[in-house]
């Protein structure tokens, strides 16, 4: 099973900062995610970076059972 880190409104949607979850890629991890935590989280992840084991990532790469992903929400702010 892949672990899927949260930060931020990430974790604050699902009430949690780390899960496991059964996936062979990525876009299965984001459905299983997004079933699994509703509708607002589902809006984070829509609008946050994703990285696999520290790496940014385009498209849907295969999962294996040791991948870290990261769901990184936008962050602002500013002086």
């Amino acid at each position: 099973m892949a672990t899927l880190l949260l930060f931020g409104p990430a974790r604050s949607a699902a009430g949690l900062h780390r899960v496991t979850i059964d996936a062979t890629s990525l876009a299965e991890l984001c459905l299983v995610a997004s079933r699994r935590f509703g509708p607002e989280f589902d809006a984070v992840l829509r609008t946050s970076a994703v990285w696999v084991n520290g790496e940014p990532v385009a498209g849907d790469p295969p999962l294996g059972e040791s991948d870290e992903i990261a769901v990184i929400p936008p962050v602002s702010g500013g002086a």
